[in-house]
């Protein structure tokens, strides 16, 4: 489980918090394979005997201290009676295991079904009259030839020509309209028939290439053509809404039958994916946009999401010291109807990360502390160090390999078959305030922020327009650069006036881990999540960064946002490793070969004046082809991977991601550097910020 805070040192009170500008939460990888500082998790037996806080429920840890007979919780200070010390101690250091179960069902048959349905939108027949779910399962060891073949009879229906909700009639059976949502409502009733019998999760790999136009759930993609400018209408505020609730109460209805659906949208039409969006995300899915089948990498992805190890059935949870509480919580996953800050997860794999952001339970802040002794050369002194904690509990089901199984002792390795184990993950975590803004300013860490921030302008964008996002994210921006300016006194508030008493340092000179923040600020307005409807950004490729953005760990984020830019002397000779996204860096470096990694592509660049005699494309044995195969091999989508030659192939892909030449507002270039002139306004909106 990997936790990074957007600061190390919380701050003490709601003033302090106030006063620094700087978004306090954390991201949470709950299933990932190492924690945040690359440590994998330990693991043991017997976790279901591990103590528990009779008032807050907090499982005990190393933070909780100590008394011959009992113990106090590092959370809420309550005092927890204990009868075994020795037993104690030792189920600290537990994980849990809890039951076993046999997921081999018998061996069933294939079958190609077409299923229909009538004028009144009603299937004449349910899937579990056709084919009973247990005949219907068919194990790929043994049936692998016999699915194949099955596919190899699926035949294309063209509905390129036709209008929307136009199908055609063949021998009294309507064909090509898609009845997406008809397909997915059965399909979810059929397995949900035997969900907690013949499986514990069913994972749906649905494929589109267009907007469903037919029977419950069709949507209607006219409104993407509506002139809203002409009416003085924003259409960012009426393309990012759902049009229909029914995929979102299909989602609910997918969640309880056990079932994960994930969408894969191949097509250039709009499909309206602000309202397919639902069934995916809130069922633990993931949602996929291709733009054409030429260079789509779905079979890439849909391998890769098969070979990965996920878990299911899961439940997350946070709890926190009594000084401090969640605020708002983010990612794909439904909260509990019940019990707050609960989350439920269908389907979560390795890089699946969920964000929360902390607002104070009270004026006061943190109030128990210890006193820590330091010690100097001549004298010693008492420092007052209040801490805070939290603790997270993560609990869902895995499969095991039989194996696995045999190496704990659990089962004979003869036994052969796979097995679900119910496992907890617990992390506490204990955190310093800081002492002053300085103090809580040297502990940001810069990529946590952007995933808050990210959440933040997404949930604006959604609720009222792109326009709001941008505005909220760039006022933050001022907010942050005032109040650090007030805090290193360059800027002085009296008398209801602000004053100037150095010059306003907008690069945040005098704290390091500032400095990225302007940048990242930028390159977000430059980004697609946040350009106009006008300025040509479709409003499905919006949802589909909205949905992959919203999912990211924070250095996979950084990586999207603001591309990572390095130079080759050779193909496996590396020169410089990192570079400013202009052009003027490309020309300054001398380097003949970059290489831009923008998390889904990868662009390897010749400069036009690179030697012809260097290789093109790089060698598959060559450094730099181990450097592009290790990041796809760690990346949660298969990134798209380009080769260019400078001057002779066409460089539009790669010099889009130059954006610090660009300028903020538009896609054109400025007469003066867009990053530069971006930063030499923040002064001014500074001013106006504290007048």
């Amino acid at each position: 489980m990997a936790v990074r805070a957007t600061v190390s040192r919380f701050p003490i009170d709601p003033d302090s918090q106030e006063a620094s500008g700087v978004p306090w939460g954390l991201t949470v990888t709950p299933f990932a394979a190492k924690d945040e500082n690359d440590q994998a998790p330990a693991y043991g037996l017997d976790g279901h005997l591990l103590p528990r806080c009779e008032n807050c429920y907090a499982y005990f840890n190393t933070y909780c201290e100590l008394d011959q007979w009992a113990w106090n919780c590092s959370l809420c200070g309550t005092l927890n009676a204990s009868e075994e010390f020795l037993e104690l101690t030792k189920s600290a250091l537990q994980a849990a295991l809890e039951g076993l179960y046999d997921v081999q069902g018998p061996i069933p048959v294939v079958k190609n079904v077409f299923v229909c349905q009538d004028t009144e939108g009603i299937l004449p027949i349910e899937l579990e009259d056709v084919m009973p779910l247990l005949q219907f399962l068919a194990p790929v060891e043994t049936c692998k030839d016999r699915i194949t073949s099955a596919l190899e009879t699926l035949r294309p229906i063209t509905s390129w020509e036709r209008t929307p909700g136009a199908g055609q009639v063949l021998d009294g059976v309507l064909m090509g309209g898609r009845g997406f949502g008809a397909a997915m409502e059965a399909l979810c009733n059929y397995l949900g028939s035997e969900y907690g019998n013949t499986f514990a999760l069913a994972r749906v790999f649905a494929c589109l290439s267009g907007p469903p136009d037919y029977g419950p759930g069709q949507l209607d993609t006219r409104r993407y053509g509506e002139q809203y400018a002409s009416k003085g209408e924003d259409a960012d505020c009426a393309l990012l809404p759902e049009q229909t609730p029914f995929y979102k109460d299909l989602a609910a209805v997918a969640v309880q039958a056990g079932v994960c659906v994930d969408i894969f949208a191949v097509t250039n039409e709009y499909t309206d994916l602000a309202s397919l969006k639902f069934l995916s995300i809130e069922s633990g899915g993931s949602l996929f946009l291709y733009a054409n089948t030429d260079d789509s990498t779905l079979p890439q992805d849909m391998y890769q999401m098969l070979s990965r190890l996920y878990a299911f059935n899961c439940v997350l949870r946070l709890r926190t010291s009594t000084e401090f509480k969640p605020g708002h919580s983010y990612g794909h996953f439904f909260p509990d109807p019940q019990y707050e800050n609960v989350q439920h997860i269908i389907c979560c794999d390795s890089f699946a990360t969920y964000a929360y952001d902390f607002d104070f339970s009270n004026n006061v802040g943190f109030s128990r502390f210890v006193i820590c002794k330091l010690l100097q050369i001549i004298q010693c002194y008492y420092d007052y160090i209040f801490f805070s904690h939290l603790q997270i509990a993560f609990q869902y089901t895995v499969v095991v390999p039989p194996e696995e199984l045999s190496s704990l002792g659990l089962v004979s390795s003869s036994r052969g078959k796979h097995s679900l184990k119910r496992r907890l993950r617990i992390r506490t975590l204990q955190y310093g305030t800081a002492q002053n803004l300085n103090d809580l300013y040297d502990s940001v860490d810069p990529e946590p922020v952007l995933s808050l921030l990210v959440h933040t302008v997404i949930l604006a964008s959604l609720e009222q327009g792109v326009r709001e996002g941008r505005m909220l994210l760039h006022d933050w921006l001022v907010i942050l650069t005032a109040k650090y300016n007030e805090a290193f006194k360059h800027i002085q508030y009296k008398n209801g006036s602000s004053s100037i008493t150095a010059q306003m340092d907008v690069t945040f000179s005098q704290c390091p881990q500032l400095q990225p923040l302007a940048r990242l600020v930028f390159a977000l307005l430059r980004n697609p999540l946040l350009r106009f409807h006008e300025e040509g950004v479709h409003p499905d490729y919006r949802i589909y960064l909205q949905c992959l953005f919203s999912a990211l760990e924070p250095s996979s984020l950084h990586r999207a946002i603001y591309p990572m830019l390095t130079s080759y002397s050779t193909p496996d000779k590396p020169a410089y490793p990192r570079h400013s996204l202009s052009r003027a860096a490309l020309i300054s470096s001398g380097s003949p070969i970059f290489f831009l990694d923008a998390f889904t592509t990868l662009s390897v660049f010749y400069s036009s004046t690179a030697d012809p005699s260097l290789p093109f494309p790089p060698p598959h044995d060559c450094l730099l082809r181990s450097t592009i195969n290790k990041l796809k091999q760690d990346r949660c989508i298969t990134p798209k991977l380009v080769f260019i030659w400078g001057g002779q192939d066409d460089a539009t892909v790669f010099e889009n991601y130059l954006i610090e030449e660009q300028d903020v507002d538009g896609s054109g270039l400025t007469s003066v550097m867009g990053f530069v002139s971006f930063l030499e306004d923040i002064p001014q909106s500074v001013l106006e910020y504290m007048k």
